[in-house]
């Protein structure tokens, strides 16, 4: 348990840093979801259509700390190579 004031405080921005963590890497599934989703049903145009609605959000993701940069380019290229094949 957290004694001095320095570690209590520590202690309720770390809570209030995962809360935050939490809901951005969520939201972010859920454009990954839709984008595969659209990959099962076999439709292009709405494949494409969820990727590129989900690039921008990965890498906002990057930019506030909850993924690494090649982690995030990684899920987009295989993505995008899935999202390609689709012919």
């Amino acid at each position: 348990m957290a004694n001095s004031p320095q570690a209590k405080k520590r202690a309720r921005q770390n809570e209030k840093r995962f809360a935050v963590n939490k809901a951005r890497r969520s939201r972010i599934r859920t454009y990954l979801r839709k984008v595969e989703e659209a990959i099962a049903s076999g439709d292009k145009e709405a494949a494409t259509a969820a990727l590129r609605a989900a690039q921008p959000e990965l890498m906002r993701g990057v930019t506030k700390g909850v993924y690494h940069k090649n982690t995030a380019s990684r899920k987009i290229s295989r993505l995008s190579a899935r999202v390609k094949a689709l012919a």
